[in-house]
């Protein structure tokens, strides 16, 4: 190792760990361990350039142990990414500090996705790495490899040991992505203990199984030996790559190394200073060496050199190629939202009853045609979900350039890969399963809302009106769960209007992830329905006098069943108003004078009907209103018996409307 490269790996350890000391808070284990690794990725192999981060043909570093984010400031700060201070080093985990306690997108330049549960970066990564399959697949041509970057991960033990490594590793062998490498940080600590307490299995022969090329590095510390098992990774153009690179967790910290104790902890100010003996590093605290800097300057500089390259070579393909060129631009700009909103063909719909899973496949199916940047697929469920883009063709280790992607009975891993395909850019992805099963991927669709990405989830079979499957199959309380997630749009259509409402949103808002919660039973087209679904809720049957008497509200499936009360109460000479409620977050964005207009405050006889648990409902029915929702879960039975077992019928809303008069 030449003095200037042990410098450069030492400057990245001393930083981490006197931020970290700083912070009394943080896990110093990871980056000084895996020191040595990231720079010469970063130095070496890497192609990307601090100084234009977003720079499209960019190699994408994920830390999927995230824990270990000061490995990637001091990376970023080195190196230059978005001007990370030295004063933003020493705010590590402060308030509104560019560098919080694990990276999060959007927050501070170069992060790629946030990495806070292990694993979720590992399989993002999956995503990104498919994303850059299919665009190459799509446009690049002969000469012409406008789309040629690779994806690395870094990711530990604990990454290992989570479920959504097993999924999205096998679907990346499955899929034979050979510019997808894994540097694996083994050190065989966890924060119990040494991780034969609970994992001992060999990780080398799991990920062969899979179908990835499988390196190690015995020396976490050799930059030769581990540049020579990064290039050998690039060479393999058939499988991805697994390097299991032995380090040393704590490394140089006489006190910690090889220590759980070094994993989440700093490590104290005796051992910093002990620490920096060891390595030789006489500089005051929060201090760089000029010489340091400026190699990574240099390195810097290298990287800039190649996108410019690149550069040359992209407006040589836009003259030689100037369709394709176009087309690009397209993936990249996404869709016109005034001219979709304004396309009746993609608004029209048949007069006739129909679940809104099938009427969600339509409009799949209009959208392709119109983004043809659109891709997805389900968790083993497209004929049920009806997500299958008809004509598209589906992605594969033998054809990347389809559109529709087979995921396997694999929710979890589906959502981060969704993720990954969407932050990579130029496309836009959704992911389906059953409703019910949304449990197995709320923790990405969390982390989706959390990053502001639009990522589309398609949650059907949305009730107890999934039936006979019975209640392990019907969703009771997802609806609440959604609901209650920050910056996250839930949309239950109760029509083919509303579903193309939901789909809409979904496809031209750029901040906010949407789940379309649709039904398996079919539903009739409703009269009132209209546009105005955008708003989250509107009145879809209006009172027949000029101040109605009391309001019923409903979503999805509930819908046509308060119309048909408001009908029953009408003929007693009762005049109520339905809304239809799609969506109560998107009703929350609208001004208070719209919706006043739909909730007028003293009308406060109110019933809300939804098949789930409705207790969200009482912000909008008040303490004087009532629900009618599910209290229990479901039973196995055909649909509309459960309806009427579970109070799903006229009979019951006229009741309940009655008990609040």
């Amino acid at each position: 190792m030449k003095p200037i490269d042990e410098q450069s790996v030492n400057a990245i350890r001393v930083l981490s760990a006197e931020a970290i000391q700083k912070a009394n808070s943080g896990h110093p284990g990871l980056p000084l361990g895996a020191a040595a690794m990231a720079y010469e990725l970063f130095a070496h192999h890497m192609n990307h350039n601090p100084k234009d981060p977003k720079w499209f043909n960019r190699d994408r570093f994920v830390l999927s142990a995230g824990h270990g984010s000061m490995l990637l400031y001091s990376l970023f700060h080195l190196f230059g990414y978005g001007n990370l201070s030295i004063e933003d080093i020493q705010n590590f985990r402060q308030l509104d500090s560019l560098t919080p306690g694990h990276p999060e997108y959007g927050h501070t330049v170069g992060v790629e996705t946030t990495t806070g549960p292990l694993g979720a970066g590992f399989a993002t990564a999956v995503g990104m790495a498919a994303a850059e399959a299919h665009l190459a697949a799509k446009f690049n041509e002969e000469g012409f490899p406008i789309v040629d970057h690779y994806t690395y991960v870094l990711a530990g033990d604990g990454c290992m040991m989570e479920g959504t490594s097993y999924e999205a590793g096998s679907l990346a062998g499955t899929w034979g992505l050979d510019k997808f490498i894994v540097l694996y940080d083994s050190n065989n600590i966890s924060i119990e203990g040494g991780t034969d307490i609970a994992f001992r299995e060999n990780v080398k022969e799991r990920f062969q199984s899979f179908g990835f090329q499988v390196l190690e590095v015995e020396d976490g510390n050799d930059l030769d030996a581990i540049g020579k098992a990064i290039e050998e990774a690039k060479a393999d153009k058939e499988h991805p790559s697994f390097i299991k690179v032995n380090t040393k967790i704590g490394f140089g910290c006489p006190a910690k190394e090889g220590k759980a104790s070094a994993h989440g902890e700093p490590l104290g100010e005796d051992n910093i200073a002990a620490l920096k003996e060891n390595l030789g590093w006489n500089e005051e605290p929060f201090t760089v060496p000029e010489e340091v800097y400026a190699n990574y300057r240099t390195i810097a500089e290298a990287g800039a050199a190649r996108q410019a390259e690149w550069q040359t070579l992209k407006e040589s393909y836009d003259k030689a190629f100037p369709e394709k060129a176009a087309l690009l631009e397209q993936y990249l700009s996404g869709v016109d939202a005034e001219a979709l909103y304004e396309n009746e063909e993609y608004w029209a719909y048949e007069d006739k009853a129909e679940a809104t899973r099938s009427l969600s496949g339509k409009y799949i199916n209009k959208l392709k045609d119109i983004m043809p940047n659109l891709v997805g697929g389900s968790a083993d469920l497209a004929p049920s979900t009806k997500t299958y883009m008809k004509d598209a063709g589906d992605f594969s280790a033998e054809d990347y350039s389809g559109r529709n992607f087979h995921f396997g009975v694999r929710e979890l891993a589906m959502a981060a890969i969704g993720n990954g395909l969407l932050l990579h850019g130029g496309l836009r992805s959704f992911v389906s399963t059953f409703f019910v099963f949304s449990d197995y991927l709320k923790p990405m669709a969390r982390l989706s809302a959390l990053m502001k990405i639009p990522a589309i989830y398609v949650l059907t079979h949305d009730s107890i009106g999934v039936g006979e499957d019975g209640p392990t199959h019907e969703p009771v309380e997802q609806l609440a769960m959604f609901r209650t997630l920050p910056n996250f749009v839930t949309f239950r259509p109760a029509d083919a209007t509303e579903t193309a409402a939901g789909w809409y949103y979904a496809v031209t808002n750029s901040s906010t992830p949407t789940a379309l919660v649709l039904s398996r039973q079919n539903l009739p087209q409703l009269p009132g329905s209209s546009k105005e679904a955008l708003k989250g809720g509107y009145v879809v049957s209006r009172e027949n006098k000029d101040t109605p008497d009391g309001i019923l509200m409903a979503s999805g499936s509930e819908v046509e069943l308060v119309i048909q009360a408001q009908k029953e109460l009408e003929k007693e000479g009762i005049s109520v108003r339905v809304v239809s409620m799609p969506s109560m977050e998107l009703f929350e964005q609208q001004t208070a004078e719209y919706k006043e207009s739909v909730l007028p405050k003293n009308v406060r006889t109110r019933v809300a009907v939804e098949a789930a648990n409705a207790d969200i409902w009482y912000k909008y029915v008040g303490l004087d209103g009532t629900t009618v929702g599910m209290t229990s879960f479901g039973a196995s039975a055909p649909g509309n018996l459960l309806f009427e077992k579970f109070g799903f019928t006229t009979e019951n809303v006229v009741n309940a409307y009655k008990s609040v008069m």
